[in-house]
């Protein structure tokens, strides 16, 4: 097959390189014009996916993949084309659909009789047959479902490790029509590998769920479910630590019951997806007080944090606390919703001078989040575990001279690493 990725991301370019390792034709399309030229160069434009770069070296050095920033050199004649284009959503839980209609556009003025359009970003229900549909038909003057076919299929991995994900999770299908939604699993069949090994019930292949909304409602729910679980567990959290109790203890204990799924409390809840596709799903039911409640606890916990800290330092006014960790989690080199950045402004509204390490950036990146840098070994009255990087699960007094408290916002150390002249506190431990 002719195949034709659009967007070359996080997720899109490890998914056209599953494409290609399969034996297809891949053209990949990015609006950034460095993009292009490393992937045609057989460079991961981004490190840290596992397996990606011995594998784009191959693929492009055999011609089975490229890159381009030209719609009309990726879409003619293509078999299927798979948009994996950002969506960004505002505090207000409203999505910004502004890349994607213009990549919608683009893909529209040269789409061809006969091809497959799956969308693989994470979509409000509704969006695919209400939205796309139309954009589609009207800029290309096909007809879905007679000239071209449109399906949803969400991505379902976690970057890092896409490869790995691919093979091990179901891949979720729903079209507009049942044409469409058997082209889809031929399509998905033909592209991805499965493991039949895994203990997960049916994984191994490409399931129709009926329908798009249905197919967006279950990304949707899969992952408003975590969030709403961390935001129970941080309610758990908050609840032990005033009533004396040891919460981890209480939720291994709960989940040794098999009807138990309770997650871990934390300092807070980031990344593209967890804190981003609940207020999705809140944009088309308003109504869900359940999941408005877990978000809301969950967006008050990095200010809880340095409440907690407060309570165990004195007045923070012109105390040095540095927060550590700037990425959403540890060993991943990314920002997006990180609880850095609300710890940081919890920290300048009680009057402190906040500092900011990551093992995984320089001075100079950290600058540019508008942070001051720190470096271990300086003096500092007081720190906050953001990110649980395994840099930190050793850190001890002589790393932050001069600490008074140290808040442990992701349960990387103990009591005993910081002795008797320092205040340790946990998230959930009284």
């Amino acid at each position: 097959m002719k195949i034709a990725v659009i967007a070359l991301g996080k997720i899109g370019l490890p998914l056209a390189v599953q494409f290609a390792s399969k034996g297809h034709d891949v053209v990949g399309v990015d609006v950034n014009p460095r993009t292009v030229e490393l992937v045609n160069a057989g460079t991961e434009p981004f490190p840290g996916e596992a397996h990606l770069q011995e594998q784009l070296s191959e693929l492009v050095h055999a011609g089975r993949l490229r890159a381009t920033t030209d719609y009309a050199d990726a879409i003619p004649g293509a078999d299927a084309v798979v948009l994996v284009v950002p969506l960004f959503v505002d505090a207000e839980a409203r999505p910004d659909f502004g890349w994607m209609d213009a990549a919608t556009r683009s893909l529209a003025e040269h789409l061809s009789p006969g091809t497959l359009v799956a969308y693989e970003t994470t979509l409000p229900v509704g969006t695919t047959r209400g939205r796309w549909k139309p954009m589609l038909e009207e800029v290309s003057g096909l007809v879905e479902g007679r000239d071209f076919h449109l399906v949803f299929s969400p991505e379902r991995v976690l970057t890092g490790r896409v490869f790995e994900d691919l093979r091990k999770y179901p891949k979720l299908v729903g079209g507009l029509s049942d044409e469409g939604a058997r082209r889809a699993v031929e399509f998905y069949e033909a592209v991805l590998d499965f493991d039949e090994r895994t203990d997960l019930p049916r994984a191994n292949g490409v399931w129709d769920l009926g329908s798009a909304e249905a197919s967006e409602l279950a990304k949707l729910a899969e992952t408003t479910y975590r969030d709403v679980n961390i935001g129970l567990a941080n309610q758990f959290a908050r609840f032990a630590q005033k009533s004396g109790v040891d919460v981890y203890k209480v939720i291994e204990a709960s989940n040794s019951q098999p009807y138990s799924h309770i997650h871990q409390p934390g300092i807070a809840v980031g990344g593209h997806c967890i804190p981003v596709y609940p207020r999705l799903y809140l944009w088309n039911d308003p109504d869900a007080t359940v999941v408005r409640a877990a978000r809301e606890a969950n967006l008050d916990m990095p200010d809880y944090a340095v409440g907690m800290l407060e309570g165990a330092f004195g007045d923070l006014a012109g105390a040095r606390v540095v927060v550590l960790g700037a990425a959403y989690r540890g060993g991943v080199k990314e920002t997006a919703f990180s609880g850095v950045f609300d710890t940081v402004e919890s920290l300048r509204r009680r009057g402190a001078e906040p500092l900011v390490h990551d093992p995984l950036y320089t001075d100079e990146e950290l600058a540019g989040y508008g942070f001051a840098p720190y470096r271990l070994g300086e003096p500092v009255d007081a720190a906050i575990v953001q990110a649980d990087h395994r840099e930190y699960r050793d850190l001890s007094p002589t790393d932050l001279p001069g600490v008074r408290a140290f808040i442990d916002g992701r349960r990387v150390s103990s009591a005993e690493a910081w002795g008797d002249d320092v205040t340790y506190r946990v998230i959930g431990r009284a």
